[in-house]
């Protein structure tokens, strides 16, 4: 070693005496748990050394550990993340385990989402490079994938912490009154762990102490650049400001997106929006579509129906654009909606079915209390949705309120062009000229008027008496 390199006896004898402090906050101790090898040539047994540098120099006083410890202290570091980390609850969830094109009977999307994360997350945990976002509902193998990352990396020997936010947040606080672990020393553990997972971030109760740790947490991960993955089933907007900006650096973060539903209730397709009412219609098919032969419709009645069923069908195999269907009640314009929502999601893809009336219902009762979801995450769930079909339009209370929101609803489907399937028994003059406007533009919009009368079924015929 150079002179600046070394430290002299006197230099690290005067410091053990004084029982400096070391970089990681524990005191040497000669002979103790913290001390070198008796043999090494550099520190002779102290475990520290300190560069003889010149007074005023940054680094001028502070202890170094000793290279004859440094194998020691990664090996205790990566014992008190583990044991931190409670990884023997997740041993099981290794990449072994996890089934990449999931349960049987998911649509291929659904499928293609979680082969794309399980090679997403496997790639992450061999090359350990920036941030990892896994997003997802609840049950769709986001924790999985975020254990088998952690077991993978803990069996390479990298020092990791895997903790739920809602555990890591108990464990700061309880730090405040442990006698044996100072709050600074735990946070200093969690900020710098080589790996850090944070699973179902979004579930801990958001006070401002709560947010204002997790942002000191990421933003000094985020600055330096160390390892990290976060799973939750929130999405972006949901999450704090500060952080989310984090999340949104596509230079540091990777995201994926499983659409898989709840492997622990197979026959639920929670995949779908929760706000969706399309499992009340799930009879309504192409293939259960009446053309109503039997009713002796006029023939361009039966013209109608007929060019309204081979729009649907088309619509649902490419969604693009809007497509819109007038007609009386009961003509089959929900039925036909309910083909194209039913179709897609039988293809795994989410669809959000839903009454407009009932929409602006589901809006104000964010406004509750007692409301377990915010206006604007149930809000921009609409807006954003992959397919949004809306029933009914014309039949909701006409409040300023109202107007207001479903413009700001069209307003954004409009501009971003998604997929967009409207029903409605008005005349096209009486929708407000807002959502009217957008509906009448033909580069986007096709509308198609369904003239037959509402359907009464056919009567059985009755058997004749002989």
């Amino acid at each position: 070693m150079s002179k600046a390199n070394s430290p002299t006896s006197s230099n690290t004898d005067r410091e053990n005496e004084r029982g400096a402090d070391s970089p990681n906050g524990v005191r040497p101790k000669g002979r103790g748990e913290d001390a070198g090898d008796p043999n090494c040539p550099f520190c002779h047994g102290l475990g520290y050394l300190r560069r003889d540098l010149p007074l005023g120099h940054p680094e001028f006083g502070k202890l170094e550990l000793c290279s004859c410890r440094q194998a020691d202290v990664r090996a205790r570091i990566r014992e008190r993340l583990f044991s931190l980390s409670h990884l023997d609850d997740l041993e099981r969830m290794t990449f072994e385990t996890f089934e990449p094109r999931g349960r049987v009977g998911l649509g291929e999307e659904q499928k293609a989402s979680l082969e794309r994360s399980f090679n997403q997350a496997l790639a992450y945990s061999r090359a350990l490079q920036g941030w990892l976002l896994i997003q997802g509902g609840y049950g769709c193998g986001k924790t999985h994938l975020a254990a088998a990352i952690a077991n993978a990396c803990v069996g390479l020997g990298v020092p990791t912490l895997f903790v739920t936010v809602p555990d890591l947040l108990d464990t700061l606080r309880s730090a405040y009154g442990d006698e044996e672990t100072a709050f600074d020393e735990r946070f200093e553990q969690v900020r710098q762990a080589p790996l850090l997972i944070l699973d179902d971030f979004g579930t801990q109760n958001a006070t401002d102490w709560a947010r204002e740790k997790l942002f000191q947490i990421l933003n000094h991960r985020y600055t330096n650049r160390l390892s990290t993955v976060v799973t939750t089933n929130l999405s972006l907007e949901e999450i704090d400001g500060r952080i989310r900006s984090r999340l949104l650096d596509p230079e540091v973060v990777s995201s994926i997106r499983i659409l898989a539903p709840d492997y622990r209730r197979p026959s639920e397709d929670t995949s779908q929006p929760e706000l969706s009412s399309l499992a009340l219609h799930r009879q309504q098919t192409f293939g259960t579509f009446n053309m109503r032969p039997g009713e002796k419709l006029a023939p361009s009645e039966l013209k109608s129906l007929e060019r309204a069923f081979e729009a649907a069908r088309q619509f649902a195999e490419k969604p693009q654009g809007w497509l819109v269907f007038t007609g009386p009640y009961g003509c089959g314009k929900t039925h036909l909606a309910s083909a194209i929502a039913n179709y897609h999601a039988s293809q795994g893809h989410p669809a959000t079915f839903v009454v407009v009336p009932d929409l602006l219902d589901h809006l104000r009762a964010t406004f509750s209390p007692t409301s377990s979801v915010s206006y604007d995450r149930r809000f921009e769930d609409v807006r954003t949705s992959a397919l949004l079909v809306l029933d009914d339009l014309g039949t909701q209370a006409t409040t300023p309120w109202v107007r207001e929101k479903l413009y700001q609803l069209f307003n954004h489907r409009y501009n971003a062009a998604l997929p967009t399937v409207i029903t409605t028994a008005d005349p096209l003059d009486d929708i407000d000229p807002r959502l009217r406007s957008r509906m009448l533009d033909a580069r986007l919009c096709t509308i198609y008027g369904v003239t037959a009368p509402p359907f009464r079924g056919v009567a059985p015929r009755r058997r004749s008496k002989h």
